[in-house]
């Protein structure tokens, strides 16, 4: 077969490929379009999804009759006043998209500069139909109408409108979080579906358009290092999702989707929430324009960064030291429906009080004669236990500490404190899990973690991939005050263990780090693989729920929640205190 030159529309139709997958990336290049224009308001009108209609209008700078002509040609960009691409700082510069869409749909461009008459172009898969005169404000409005209507073989591909939908309100959503001084708003079918005025700043652009909550239950971050500027808003470990679809990553104004960044910033909540959930983090990284190779994708979704390990280095870093000033905060709030969850009077899930008179029964006596219930067990049902003790010392006053004084125990389970302004609970082993992860940290940051050797070593038996792991891992897991050796093609001996765990039980201590190794060790970093470690190590150290403490060790225990970092969660995520307000107590009593 012999080599041809392709036709031009067909040359469109490839370059459309690259640039136009969906109509979410088509909107992608319109509304970059006008931000770029200088726009200082968007519209966004959608119908079904985007495949039958998208509109985007803006107040920008406006073109020319001629302007709109070139536009309209592959490779003409207004966005690089010379040949250093590598210096560009817009967000759309290779010069594509204009005539890619207008190659698989129906496109029309009006745009009118200030102080000169709109004018107006149509170009319908392809082909030039017409230029006329056209009345509208100052600015540009791009209308796509059809997409892929001529081309079925990539329509029939796209998903459901709804689907579609989706994709283009996320597109919309993390550029207008990257600039807050744009209003931007959205329309899909008739319906509007955002709207967000400018000048917000970042923090409330970003809970406007993620999570309103998340103004509360979040910090800000702030690094500069070797001319990297680092900023933005990270929800705290236990504001998680369940999907990474509220991680929204931007570098020098461009909203990106980097597996680098992706990966340090689960690094730098490791051990901080469970490994199926996920941050809700809004990162802005500004860098120099000869740091970063933002040309490495058609669509401009991916970056190359000339040292990634100091990009992701300050990621961590950045994320740490803001989620460390935290303290011992959690974001847990009571239930807006709590006064459900505390009845005063029966219901159908409770027929008949816990213990005490049913006074319902007492207004009519029964069958025999007597006033009570036939079902005289919730009469004589013992009222519930809890635990408290005398101490030789008095005990603190609420008002001295934020976690308030222990009163007591319930279920040997939970420890219950009086604060200033609240009800405090405490789940005791998720808190001393979290706290025997700091102590361990903080030995292994001047050394190594004290071991205590067992008197008689314990054998542990594993099959044999699980002890290859572990063998080749024995030097790190020494640091951590685990001695490991091989003994045998399937068991491992131990030989001593962390004194920080104090008499637990080696085998499933070993077996644990063994199923972590296998998940996560090829996927992490050395830094990961040893706060895996680390975690699954106080999880076997920290304090069971079931043991009965006292209250001076109760106390003990509150104070060092609240000089500990990262204590309002759990190793895995999950809140270690929840507080409920005095008033909010006041309502379930009806005081208010």
């Amino acid at each position: 077969m012999s080599i041809r030159r392709l036709p031009s529309h067909l040359v469109n139709r490839i370059a459309a490929g690259e640039v136009v997958e969906r109509p979410a990336s088509a909107l992608k290049e319109l509304v970059e379009n006008a931000i770029d224009s200088g726009a200082t308001r968007v519209a966004v009108v959608l119908a079904a999804g985007g495949v039958e209609r998208i509109e985007v209008a803006d107040d920008g700078c406006g073109m020319t009759p001629n302007e709109i002509a070139l536009a309209l040609e592959r490779h003409a960009t207004s966005k690089l006043p010379d040949d250093a691409i590598e210096a560009v700082r817009t967000l759309g510069f290779r010069g594509e998209a204009l005539p890619s869409i207008a190659s698989v749909a129906r496109l029309t461009i009006e745009s009118r500069p200030r102080g000169a008459e709109g004018w107006a172009r149509t170009v319908d898969n392809g082909t030039v139909e017409g230029d006329a005169p056209a009345a509208l404000p100052p600015g540009t409005r791009v209308v796509v109408e059809g997409l892929f209507a001529r081309v079925p073989a990539r329509r029939k591909f796209l998903r459901s409108p709804r689907s579609e939908y989706a994709s283009c309100l996320d597109v919309v959503k993390r550029l207008a979080m990257a600039r807050p001084d744009i209003a931007f708003a959205v329309e899909h079918d008739g319906r509007r579906v955002l709207a967000v005025p400018a000048a917000e700043g970042r923090p409330g652009r970003v809970a406007a358009l993620t999570d309103r909550a998340l103004a509360d239950n979040s910090v800000a971050v702030d690094l500069e290092r070797d001319g990297h500027v680092l900023g933005g808003v990270a929800g705290l470990p236990t504001f998680h999702r369940g999907v990474a679809d509220h991680q929204y990553l931007f570098v020098n104004g461009r909203p990106v989707r980097d597996r680098l960044l992706i990966g340090a910033i689960r690094g730098a909540y490791a051990e901080m929430m469970p490994r199926d959930r996920h941050a809700v983090v809004a990162l802005f990284l500004d860098v120099p324009a000869s740091e970063v190779d933002v040309n490495v994708h058609p669509a401009k979704t991916e970056v190359r960064f000339r040292d990634p390990a100091l990009v992701r280095g300050m990621i961590v870093s950045g994320l740490r030291r803001a989620l460390d000033a935290a303290g011992h905060r959690v974001a847990h709030s009571a239930p807006a429906d709590i006064g459900a969850l505390w009845r005063s009077e029966p219901t159908a899930a409770v027929a008949a009080p816990a213990f005490g008179f049913d006074h319902a029964a007492m207004a009519a006596p029964s069958p025999g004669g007597t006033l009570l219930r036939e079902h005289r067990t919730t009469f004589l049902t013992p009222p519930p236990q809890a635990r408290a003790e005398a101490s030789w010392a008095p005990p603190p006053e609420r008002d001295d500490f934020p976690l308030g004084a222990a009163r007591g125990q319930v279920n040997k389970t939970y420890i219950v404190a009086e604060a200033q302004d609240g009800l405090v609970l405490v789940d005791q082993h998720a808190a001393h899990e979290r706290l025997v992860l700091e102590r361990m940290r903080a030995a292994l940051a001047g050394g190594r973690v004290a071991s205590q050797a067992l008197l008689i070593p314990e054998v542990v038996e594993l099959d044999e991939p699980a002890c290859d792991r572990l063998e080749a891992r024995a030097a790190e897991l020494a640091e951590f005050g685990l001695e490991l050796e091989r003994f045998g093609a399937r068991a491992m001996l131990v030989r001593a263990t962390p004194a920080l765990l104090g008499s637990g039980d080696p085998t499933a201590l070993v077996t644990d780090l063994a199923d972590e190794l296998a998940a996560y060790d090829e996927a992490l970093s050395l830094r990961e693989r040893l706060d895996a470690v680390a975690g699954t190590m106080a999880c076997h150290g920290s304090v069971r729920a079931g043991r009965a403490l006292s209250l001076a060790e109760m106390n003990a225990l509150l104070r060092e929640m609240e000089a500990t970092p990262h204590s309002g969660q759990c190793n895995h995520g999950r809140p270690t205190w929840v507080k409920l307000d005095f008033p909010d107590i006041e309502k379930l009593f009806a005081r208010r």
